[in-house]
């Protein structure tokens, strides 16, 4: 045995005697490096916009080899280990599971080098970090010497940088075999660009070349954060979670438990035991979450978890009872029933903790709920209830509680805003100074699922009448009209606010995923529009129309709605060039079931279809050549990407190689087998790169090795819901129930047709 690894046997020995014996018995290297990894959260999954007040890096995603948010560059005869130019993730020795940051480098006369680790800026957090001193934990295979340490520089996100910081000066040999942790001032930091260093809103932190020492040197970095600098443990037993549970599936184990109403709670440490004995630990969640997904990558895996709980100030309960569950075949049926039920969590987990409204993504901000996919939520709540994910009453509840936040929100003529403060209902101008208004298009989505769940209430139950006349209320208060701007105009229009008025000037203008908007504008019992709006605004042929459609598609295929071409061998009767997004075959459909009846243009299921088949023979046909595409592995719709939001489409203009699962899982209704193959390969192919609590993540881009960190709210609940479309037809028939709907249809001059 080795000096390094004897004295990493004794910490890991060390630190299992902190957690009362959680660990049981260790067999190996890695199993030592496991029992190491005992705090913080895992960043996959987050919901907690204190947590990322803090954190800078804490782990890679799943199954990545190499940090996408790094850079590693290194300039002969000096070297730096990269993957792709990017910094490699290690798996065997970590602080925080499962993952550490390797940095092994040789610094020569004459050459140089620089490790970049950035803080991922995800949507809507703001980078502003609380407290006065940089830390982060090391772990060396060898001694390392003060003076051959890297220098270290820190950036802001407005470009402004440090000078170098020599590192001996906060600390002595690094030793080998044992985690260290180095604790910096930020004041430390003096700035070198030309203007100042705002250290609290970091963008990056810069290891480069110290000492020309000309050895070699690894070293391990891990749990990068900014805090106090004087956080000292409190006194008191900690109590250990309860009530985990473990539930196996095909390739993975969902592993649950009860909330902790302790104060501080920092996180939640999930173990796992292969043999009933040998606990290691194998990641950690947020204190606001109480999932972990276990991905044990195929069927007849039998495995125990223990959960504890960590808290900020350093103290850790002790352990929970375990929990057993094995992973099992599962048939197509058993496989979308695990997709909807994995999707739904994301709305009935991680809703607004004072609204139960949908958050725009997770990890993103606390304070933001959205109101477009709130509605698209409470349709997954419908399909929730009625398969039996959680009680009827829960979902009474639940929905009630929206219902009592929506009522007492800020409004503008009926309508609500595009994001709401969670706390207080009051408008979120997320998208600037302008937007501080009504959002007609969001309030329509969220008013297809006020109105799908209004037909699932029992009127025969006192609490559930009375809920369905609060949200007849809410329906019949949207002052549709209003949105028209005034009796003359020939369109509907997007946004209105009492202090620009009609500034944003967006009109509603088709192919596109709107057309719910006028549905239940001309649908509504006290502020309808006519008809007609039907024909001059969602499919007008006016010169403003003609020049909308053409000015976003780039292009006069279907520039009057109606389209005409063929596309792959498919023809498109609506829609701009080769269909845009698919999400516009989704969001107005997940209420609206457009079977069996058409308007003068088309059948609008038979024209989705045909859409969706277009994007998937895109993607098999691949013209851009993008890494990943196939016919198991499509779907083209709008979602961040690695750089920035992009309506992805199939088209040159709007293909960037990256996929976003919702557009193939939500098209089941339209493509049951390419969809079904997508999930198949989503879920078995790609595994835990790609699975998480709430199913599969947001979007990925295999040309460069990228997952997203977050999920959206607008993009997990179509799946739940156009699952069940497509298995049971449950949400079309609620919402085509409603009195309103049909003579709506009637007016605008929709017939029957073929099925």
């Amino acid at each position: 045995m080795s000096a390094a690894f004897h004295a990493l046997l004794t910490f890991a020995r060390a630190r299992s005697k902190q957690l009362g014996g959680a660990v049981k018995r260790f067999r190996g290297t890695r199993g030592f490096a496991f029992a190491l990894a005992i705090v913080f959260f895992a960043f996959s999954a987050l919901a907690d916009t204190n947590y990322y007040r803090h954190v800078i890096f804490d782990n890679s995603l799943p199954a990545e080899d190499a940090y996408f948010y790094s850079s590693a560059h290194a300039e002969a005869p000096s070297t730096l280990a990269a993957r792709d130019g990017k910094l490699p993730v290690e798996t065997g020795f970590f602080f925080s599971p499962p993952t550490s940051l390797r940095v092994e480098w040789n610094s020569a006369q004459g050459g140089g080098w620089t490790a970049e680790i950035n803080v991922v800026n995800f949507r809507n957090r703001e980078i502003a970090f609380e407290g006065d001193t940089l830390s982060f934990w090391c772990f060396a295979p060898h001694p390392i010497s003060p003076s051959a340490l890297p220098a270290l520089r820190i950036a802001d996100t407005q470009g402004n940088f440090s000078e170098a910081l020599n590192l001996a000066k906060y600390s002595k040999v690094i030793p080998a075999g044992r985690w260290f942790q180095m604790k910096i001032p930020l004041h430390a930091f003096k700035a070198e660009s030309i203007h100042a260093l705002d250290s609290n809103r970091l963008q990056a932190i810069v290891f480069s070349q110290g000492a020309a020492d000309a050895l070699p040197h690894t070293l391990f970095i891990d749990q990068i954060t900014i805090g106090p600098s004087d956080r000292s443990p409190s006194s008191g037993s900690l109590p250990a979670p309860k009530g985990v549970k473990a539930v196996g599936y095909e390739r993975h184990v969902d592993i649950s438990w009860n909330a902790s109403d302790s104060a501080g709670i920092q996180d939640y440490e999930i173990f796992r035991s292969l043999d009933g004995s040998e606990y290691q630990p194998i990641g950690i969640q947020a204190s606001g979450l109480v999932r972990y997904t276990d991905f044990l990558d195929k069927p007849g895996q039998t495995a125990s978890y223990e959960v504890a709980v960590s808290f900020w100030d350093g103290r850790r309960s002790g352990m929970s009872a375990p929990a057993s569950a094995s992973t099992h075949p599962l048939s197509d049926d058993e496989l979308l029933t695990m997709l909807q039920e994995e999707c739904f969590h994301y709305y009935w987990d991680s809703s607004g903790s004072h609204s139960g409204m949908a958050r725009e993504s997770i990890p993103g901000d606390d304070h933001i709920v959205a109101t477009g996919a709130s509605g698209f939520g409470l349709m997954a709540l419908v399909v929730g209830m009625d398969r039996s994910f959680i009680t009827r009453q829960q979902g009474i509840e639940r929905l009630t509680k929206i219902v009592t936040f929506l009522e007492k929100a800020q409004r503008y003529h009926g309508a609500w805003s595009h994001f709401m403060n969670d706390d207080t209902g009051a408008t979120m101008p997320v998208f600037g100074m302008y937007d501080d208004g009504g959002d007609l298009v969001e309030t329509a989505f969220l008013m297809e699922g006020l109105l799908t769940a209004r037909q699932y209430l029992n009127q025969q139950s006192n609490v559930e009448k009375l809920l369905y006349e609060r949200i007849t209320h809410l329906w019949e208060s949207v002052d549709w009209a209003w949105y028209q701007i005034s009796r003359q105009s020939d369109a509907l229009y997007w946004h209105w606010s009492p202090d620009w008025a009609w500034h944003i000037h967006h009109r509603l203008t088709g192919f596109n995923e709107v057309m719910i908007v006028y549905l239940l504008a001309i649908a509504s019992p006290t502020h309808a529009i006519a008809p007609d709006l039907y024909y001059t605004g969602w499919a007008g042929q006016s010169d403003t129309a003609i020049r909308y459609r053409s000015g976003w598609g780039g292009t006069t295929d279907g520039d009057n709605y109606s389209n005409g071409n063929t596309y792959f061998g498919i023809k498109l009767d609506v829609g701009v060039g080769s269909g845009g997004p698919l999400f516009f075959a989704h969001y107005s459909f997940m209420g609206f079931d457009p079977r069996g009846m058409r308007d003068r243009y088309t059948n609008y299921f038979s024209n989705n279809r045909n859409l969706a088949l277009i994007n998937l023979a895109y993607c098999t046909e691949n013209p851009g050549h993008h890494k990943g595409y196939a016919a198991d592995s499509w779907g083209l719709t709008a979602s961040d990407d690695a750089s920035e939001y992009v309506a992805h489409a199939p088209d040159a203009r709007d293909d960037t190689g990256t996929i976003t699962p919702t557009g193939a899982l939500s098209s089941f209704p339209y493509t049951p087998d390419a969809s079904m193959a997508a999930l198949k390969h989503f879920y078995r192919d790609l595994g835990n790169r790609l699975w998480g609590i709430y199913g599969p993540r947001d979007a990925f881009n295999p040309g460069q090795n990228w997952f997203s960190p977050i999920y959206m709210g607008l993009n997990q609940a179509p799946i739940v819901v156009m699952a069940e479309n497509y298995r049971t037809g449950l949400i079309w028939k609620l919402f085509m129930s409603n009195p309103e709907i049909r003579p709506m249809l009637d007016r605008i001059g929709f017939v029957a047709d073929k099925p």
